[in-house]
């Protein structure tokens, strides 16, 4: 759900009266914060706190505690007096025994350095002044000049949490830690760039009843799509995955998609080459995915499949049969790239589709298909939805997705490295290994987004990679450590 500060407030409020105290909340904040950053810093480093006078600033203090304990250097930097400081904050920053209040971030050998933006909290409102804005310009100096990876604490200072307005001066964050309920402003596309990724740490007994119902997608929302498999299967269990892609000079789309595909557990996967092509895709593809040569894509149709995509590299020249494929199948397909141009020279056929039809465009195909006309990404997404009996994946730094009859769903992983060709690929291969197991495809377009942003995070904090190296091969590789990172529940 989604909710407005004036809302949370209330949820807060609620809570206290139920039994709940400041003190017990701000602690388990500060605990699910701290283990969020440790989910992405598994390696202890040095984290400055720039604290803020109210709860927020005790959010951060609590966290930062929590660290300490785990081999983090904490320094302090303070944004007002101590005596200015809420009683309950200050008496966090008093526990901190090991801390150290410095009047500016000191030079650190290489290593982890995170910056934890605790100084304004909900309860803010309009752009920041004086030693405030100082201390918003002092994180975003930190984070260009020293590479400091910056968390916000519920929201980045200095943006509206309700509209998303943005201030000037405003934390540029890399990961926002959001608490209780997702703010309706963290989600408002002029927020994306400020915002970053998006975590949610769940606080009991802090449970909105009214407000936007819209998702945001995260682990344990997500957990209870993915059972641990029985051990009685086989490969015929989880799915006869067909895809049919790639064209000259583009077969790499056709070795992401079914590889990623085959990590993301299809069963038994068949990519459909045309004669022209069918040699080089036989050779390259991984030996795990079956290369069948066919004469026309309306062979397709002939075999058994539970699920199908079509698109990734195909080009134009065989739109008619793309078209007519489409048309046909009576079996649920990802629709993709080339598939998705073909599609929006003759839309109607999604109206009549035999079957499900996860769409998954990036803005750009999403133009073709259906103008945005001004409206927000989500006002866009939701239009299509009501527009067409179709799911549909709006790919993009946030990621909705989009069918009629439920909430819109916002997706909190990833990152700017993912912003490389072929990340579309593998999403592609990934949500047709889900539908082929038998998942919608609203869950399928789920776990799809949520699994393959997070495998390029893991990428990039556990592994070797940065955000200039990043490719679809490495997301691929890093598959299976983003499900098991999903059935542990992590932000």
């Amino acid at each position: 759900m989604i909710v407005t500060s004036q809302q949370i407030k209330a949820t807060e409020q609620a809570a206290f009266a139920a039994g709940a105290t400041p003190e017990g909340l701000m602690e388990i904040a500060g605990e699910g914060i701290a283990g969020c950053i440790r989910q992405f810093f598994p390696k202890s480093g040095t984290v400055a706190v720039f604290c803020g006078k109210g709860h927020n600033g005790g959010d951060a203090l609590v966290a930062a505690r929590h660290l300490g304990k785990c081999g983090w250097r904490i320094l302090i930097r303070l944004a007002h007096p101590l005596k200015e400081l809420a009683p309950l904050t200050r008496r966090h920053l008093e526990a901190l025994h090991d801390s150290e209040i410095v009047a500016s971030v000191p030079e650190l050998p290489p290593g982890s350095l995170v910056l934890l933006d605790g100084l304004l909290g909900i309860g803010s409102s309009g752009a920041a002044k004086g030693e405030l804005a100082g201390r918003i310009l002092e994180i975003n100096r930190l984070r260009q000049e020293r590479g400091a990876f910056t968390v916000a604490v519920d929201l980045p200072s200095g943006l509206d949490t309700t509209t998303g307005e943005v201030f000037s001066p405003c934390v540029q964050t890399d990961l926002t830690i959001t608490l209780g309920a997702v703010k309706s402003g963290l989600v408002a596309d002029k927020a994306i760039s400020v915002v970053g990724r998006l975590a949610m740490v769940p606080l009991p007994g802090v449970v909105p009843e009214n407000g936007d119902q819209a998702l945001l997608n995260t682990a344990s929302t997500l957990r209870p799509l993915l059972p641990v498999r029985d051990f009685d299967t086989h490969k015929g269990t989880y799915g006869r995955i067909g895809i049919v892609a790639g064209s000259a000079g583009f077969s790499g789309a056709a070795r992401l998609c079914s590889a990623a595909a085959v990590h993301a557990g299809g069963g038994l996967v068949t990519l459909y080459s045309l004669p022209e092509n069918h040699d080089l895709q036989a050779s390259s593809c991984m030996p795990e995915v079956m290369v069948r040569k066919i004469d026309g894509y309306g062979e397709v149709l002939n075999d058994r499949h539970d699920v199908l995509a079509i698109g990734p590299g195909l080009g134009r020249e065989h739109d008619a049969a793309i078209l007519e494929l489409l048309r046909k199948s009576s079996i649920p397909c990802v629709v993709d790239a080339d598939a998705l141009n073909a599609l929006s020279t003759e839309m109607s056929i999604l109206s009549g589709s035999p079957a499900p039809r996860l769409l998954t465009p990036h803005p750009g195909e999403m133009e073709r298909l259906f103008p945005q006309r001004g409206h927000s990404r989500r006002e866009w997404a939701e239009d299509f939805a009501r527009t067409y009996p179709a799911t549909l994946l709006l790919k993009g730094a946030r990621t909705v997705i989009a069918q009629q009859e439920h909430p819109p769903v916002f997706n909190s992983t990833g990152n700017p490295g993912m912003g490389s060709g072929g990340m579309g690929d593998v999403l592609t291969g990934v949500c047709t290994a889900l539908m082929g197991e038998g998942k919608s495809p609203r869950d399928a377009a789920m776990l799809g987004a949520w699994v393959c942003g997070r495998a390029a995070e893991i990428a990039i904090f556990n592994g070797s990679d940065s955000q200039e190296s990043l490719s679809a091969n490495s997301v691929i590789t890093h598959l299976g450590a983003a499900f098991n990172s999903l059935r542990k529940g992590d932000y």
